[in-house]
């Protein structure tokens, strides 16, 4: 009989992490759809991604970190490219987000123009303020401000001589006041209700660049914010001697804004917070993970490897030390405790039109979802 409870248990248990993985997945592809549009800066990206957020933390019954909203808002400038986005080299028309990008503080231009050489990769036209350079990889990011010049970065395999004639019609937007949220919840301890365990992901990525082309940031971030969604969905069910805390971070892509704004503007004490696991493209893992801020803290990268070694769930974990690379970094700064865990492996998509949902492995998700849990548990306990 006592076998057979063992049995049942580890049953409902292996079936509870396939229901974690089976909704993080739909998370990751919920997210990376044109109807949230790259989560950025035009088409409601970031707005409609956040009432997205609150919706699924607030039904897997969290409450908000503090007062009735999950929400806390702050502002920042931005540079948008909501229209036009067309390009034509010799004569040939090039598709954005794969054959080209404009730099993120383009301005609008419309115009002919003859491109004139400066080096092996770098062509001008000084009259329209025309930069155009010929790369191997199509990177894209955020910017708050607005150049006096366009930029555009060609793939070299689009084209296959010597750049001349270009025709090109691209419109920003600079928005000084944008607005975005961050999105907070917790589940409140049972035994030391001010004490906090914290795990952060952002869920912006870049957004869209014209009318037709958006950037899906499947691993970077809806990965990380599918794994926050399900550990808030596990802790709801399965309350803590600790306060559990989430949050979501808006303008992480912008210069880790959310985050900064939040250490500026707690809405719980940052001396209350035990420990903060920050999550952010973690859907491959075949070669392990990396934590930075271990060299930081290693009596907890200690702890963290022995919970892996014991139940072999991950391959390698790598230690880092102190980065200004995700959101972690301003909670260091004030002296939080702090891990940023990324996976290794698997695809090389990272701020491109490739970085999509069905090319995403997540084959260590589940590996690394009961790591997270355990580590936390002798956290707490």
């Amino acid at each position: 009989m006592k076998k057979l409870l063992i049995i049942l248990l580890l049953l409902i248990s292996y079936s509870s992490f396939c229901q974690d993985y089976e909704y993080a997945k739909h998370i990751v592809d919920t997210l990376t759809s044109a109807r949230f549009w790259g989560r950025g800066y035009t088409n409601g990206g970031i707005s409609k991604t956040g009432s997205f957020l609150s919706e699924q933390l607030q039904s897997s019954g969290l409450q908000p970190m503090r007062g009735n909203s999950f929400f806390q808002t702050f502002s920042f400038p931005v540079n948008t490219f909501p229209g036009n986005m067309e390009i034509s080299i010799n004569g040939k028309q090039l598709v954005p987000g794969r054959d080209f990008i404009v730099s993120p503080n383009s301005r609008s231009v419309k115009a002919k123009a003859t491109l004139v050489q400066k080096d092996s990769t770098h062509y001008i036209n000084s009259s329209k303020k025309i930069i155009l350079s010929i790369t191997n990889k199509l990177t894209w990011s955020v910017a708050r401000e607005v150049a006096d010049y366009t930029s555009i970065e060609v793939d070299k395999k689009a084209i296959n001589k010597r750049p001349r004639n270009l025709e090109v019609n691209i419109e920003n937007k600079f928005i000084k006041d944008f607005k975005a949220s961050n999105v907070c919840a917790m589940v409140k301890g049972t035994v030391k209700p001010d004490s906090l365990i914290l795990f952060t992901a952002h869920y912006d990525h870049l957004g869209g660049m014209g009318r037709s082309t958006y950037f899906p940031g499947a691993n970077d971030n809806a990965s990380g914010v599918s794994l926050l969604l399900s550990l808030a969905k596990y802790y709801a069910a399965n309350p803590q001697r600790y306060t559990i805390g989430f949050i979501c971070f808006a303008g992480e892509e912008a210069g880790l804004l959310g985050s900064k704004y939040f250490t500026e503007n707690p809405l719980v004490p940052l001396s209350s917070i035990r420990f903060l696991t920050n999550v952010d493209l973690v859907g491959t893992g075949d070669e392990g993970i990396t934590v930075v801020n271990a060299t930081e803290f290693p009596k907890e990268f200690m702890l963290l490897n022995t919970i892996n070694d014991d139940g072999k769930f991950l391959v390698k974990v790598n230690a880092r030390g102190k980065a200004a690379n995700s959101d972690h970094y301003w909670f260091t700064e004030q002296g939080v405790p702090s891990f940023f865990i990324y996976t290794l492996g698997g695809i090389k998509a990272y701020h491109d039109i490739s970085d999509k949902a069905e090319t995403l492995p997540f084959n260590e998700y589940q590996d690394l979802f009961k790591l997270i849990v355990k580590f936390n548990e002798r956290l707490i306990n």
